[in-house]
């Protein structure tokens, strides 16, 4: 049986910890590209918040239209 050290024991923890992180919270979308008319839209999205429109929150949503 190999014997580790407490800091070749913390190092390994650490490291099996940072990679189980990495893999849960990777994002599944890395390195796709958006379609054009999707780009556009965020841009037009985010120009409007930025000009003073109203966003309005989902609940509130489903209220206005009755479907709660």
């Amino acid at each position: 049986m190999t014997r580790i050290t407490i800091e070749e024991l913390k190092a390994l923890i650490s490291k099996t910890v940072k990679e189980a992180l990495l893999e849960t919270l990777r994002d599944p979308d890395m390195g796709l590209e958006l379609r054009p008319e999707f780009e556009s839209r965020l841009r037009e999205s985010r120009a409007y918040v930025e000009g003073g429109g109203e966003l309005i929150p989902l609940d509130e949503m489903l209220h206005r239209l009755d479907m709660e």
